[in-house]
């Protein structure tokens, strides 16, 4: 029922009188139902918050033409606790934080979604990506970090505008099977800690939530980010709360001290019940980065299946998202046995990625050679899932975005360079710019955080804007009926190769902007439907395109150990060049660099990756050059060469 309030575009204002509501001028009917939980005096322990059937409030507003008379609210005798937390929720304000940066929009989805193969898609077949931010809810609080800090729709809405369109927000395991903690109110929870500056910060920003349950504070903050069209996966990260994770914390493995599987089936069977027909939220991960000397592939088959099945069968719309052996970075053993359910059209494997992954090859390897080395054995431990048809999901890498770490940079025009050309499915580690208390530390700074220590804003908008490329989906079911293409993506910046409105130079660009390629057998990287090739000019010099594709200038190779490396051979104009940038983005030729064993030099100017798509071409250029009423020659002529007609 909480759909029909997220869907609503007449959502009243409330007065100072709680039993009036004024409606906005000029509305048609609207009735909003909410599906209200169990009521304190019917529950037998604090976390049975199953729905009650039935249990409905209804807000009728009148149609006005003239008059903002109060509207009368009718309801039935309940918890008036609930009514007002759920009202409470309806009624945030509703102003974007202006700090943010809007990178991406998304299109409403049919809900539920299931899997197509390798690919997510929504109840219409269509594919949806997910590229989400992971939120923590799961440390000694057990509170969704930051609420100190700003109000909670203040937050959901600073997600959506930085481009992502789902969380997974974190749970430990003891918020639902241990009754005396679940219990806890937020102020509670945080007194117990000696957080009483957090305390305090929550009592400006979100003074409703104090007094909370911790389960009741978890679902306001999914109901929260539902409402602002925002899909949720769940993520039981551990059991005891805490800073998540280390080989012998005890919440690695099935058997170690805080993580009985029995209790671990249990809270994910409570949990999946507690949101079954709340549509957004999408998914579960049955468990973060599952390690340590107990770890074994027996076991893991034995209670993952175990587990699938039971969140299956608490929430059939789910899909049921299983990690991987030593801290979510090892898949391979499905290469030979996969998973058995009773169900289909619902699994999805998660894995994980970060620069401290890789050891220090980062800080001291050539960043080709590393690159093209981590690619290698994360296609052996994970990434051969997306050949056999099942999906794969990123659900954690991240960077240092204090700009300043060299290897983590390296790192991620690497990861972007996969994540494009796969087009996988991810999550951002992290959200949170601060911890109410992380590892005894009060307001840690979370240097990997999307959001700023006092979470007002983007930490590194340029990280957000390069994310951004890989946000929406470069292939999929049901994308557009365009025929496979290729588009050029740059990883340094985040961008493609377009062609400017004058068709006299080629430069970096939106990808949602990029026109059609193909790079041919012959390598040849031709605009695609038409006779023009990319040409290079020289060392130093811009880049053209020709109708001269047979011309050597007009061949090119992928060269270095990552393939990202687009060469052309001038035998008579400078040798064996790359495509490059300028400081401004025109794409030029220059000398090849870092190639391989220098550790010390970066190539990622000099790094193309071409990729995959069936997305609907943008490109003004591309349309003007196929259009059935333009013969393509007609552009060839000498006064296009010499830049004297304008597409515009």
């Amino acid at each position: 029922m909480f759909d029909l309030i997220r869907k609503s575009n007449s959502i009243p204002t409330l007065l100072g009188n709680s039993q009036q509501l004024v409606p906005s001028n000029r509305l048609f009917f609207s009735i909003l139902a909410i599906n209200l939980y169990r009521s304190v005096s019917q529950e037998k322990t604090s976390t049975d918050l199953r729905p009650i059937p039935g249990a409905f409030f209804i807000v009728l507003i009148q149609r006005s033409s003239a008059t903002t008379s109060p509207v009368s609210i009718r309801h039935s005798p309940f918890a008036m606790r609930h009514l007002l937390i759920l009202l409470f929720l309806l009624l945030l304000p509703r102003t974007p934080d202006s700090s943010a940066i809007t990178t991406a929009s998304f299109a409403p989805v049919p809900f539920p979604l299931s899997t197509n193969s390798r690919w997510i898609v929504d109840a219409a077949g269509r594919r949806v990506k997910l590229a989400c931010a992971n939120w923590a809810a799961h440390l000694e609080p057990a509170v969704a970090e930051g609420l100190g800090k700003q109000p909670l729709d203040a937050i959901s809405k600073s997600v959506a505008a930085m481009g992502f369109n789902c969380v997974r927000l974190t749970w430990p395991l003891y918020l639902l099977t241990n009754s005396s903690f679940g219990s806890l109110t937020v102020r509670q929870s945080l007194e117990l800690l000696g957080l009483a500056e957090s305390a305090a910060g929550i009592r400006v920003n979100n003074p409703w939530l104090l007094d909370l349950t911790l389960v009741q504070a978890f679902q306001a903050v999914v109901f929260n980010l539902a409402s602002n069209n925002l899909m949720v996966i769940l993520d039981n990260q551990l059991s005891k709360p805490g800073w998540c994770c280390s080989k012998y914390d005890g919440n690695g493995f099935f058997g170690d001290k805080f993580f009985d599987p029995d209790e671990w089936l249990k809270g994910l069977e409570t949990m999946a019940t507690m949101f079954n027909g709340f549509s957004s939220v999408v998914g579960m991960s049955l468990r973060n980065e599952l390690r340590g000397p107990k770890q074994n592939v027996t076991l893991w088959y034995r209670y993952m299946e175990r587990g699938a099945e039971v969140v299956h069968s608490a929430n059939p719309d789910m899909l049921v998202i299983l990690s991987g052996l030593d801290y979510d970075k090892d898949l391979s053993f499905l290469s030979e046995s996969q998973v058995e359910v009773s169900f289909t059209g619902k699994l999805v494997f998660e894995y994980h990625w970060y620069g401290f992954s890789d050891g220090g090859n980062w800080d001291s390897g050539n960043p080709n050679e590393v690159c093209a080395m981590v690619i290698r054995n994360i296609t052996r431990k994970g990434g051969f899932l997306l050949e056999r048809g099942w999906p794969l999901f990123l659900s954690e890498f991240g960077i240092d975005q204090g700009g300043t770490n060299e290897a983590d940079n390296r790192f991620f025009s690497c990861f972007l360079s996969y994540a494009a050309e796969m087009d996988v499915d991810w999550a951002l580690w992290a959200l949170q710019g601060s911890y109410y208390i992380r590892e005894e530390q009060l307001g840690f700074d979370e240097t990997y955080g999307a959001l700023s220590w006092d979470w007002c804003k983007a930490r590194n908008s340029s990280f957000i804007r390069r994310l951004a490329s890989i946000a929406s989906p470069f292939q999929g079911p049901g994308l557009s009926q365009n025929s496979p293409h290729n588009a050029i993506f740059h990883p340094r910046t985040g961008l493609c190769i377009v062609i400017n409105s004058q068709l006299r130079q080629l430069q970096l660009g939106q990808c949602a902007d990029s026109d059609a390629w193909n790079f041919t057998r012959q390598g040849e990287l031709m605009l695609k439907d038409t006779k023009f090739c990319l040409q290079a000019q020289g060392v130093g010099k811009a880049v053209k395109l020709r109708s001269c594709c047979r011309d050597s200038r007009a061949k090119w190779e992928l060269i270095s150990d990552s393939k990202m490396h687009i060469s052309s051979n001038l035998t008579n104009h400078g040798g064996r060049v790359c495509l490059d940038i300028t400081n401004d983005g025109i794409i030029m030729t220059n000398l090849c660099k870092c190639l391989s064993q220098d550790g010390t030099c970066n190539p990622d100017t000099q790094w193309f990756k071409i990729i995959r798509s069936n997305r609907e071409v943008h490109g003004q250029i591309f349309k003007k050059l196929t259009s059935p009423f333009v013969k393509v020659e007609q552009f060839y002529s000498r006064k296009w060469r010499k830049g004297k007609i304008s597409l515009t």
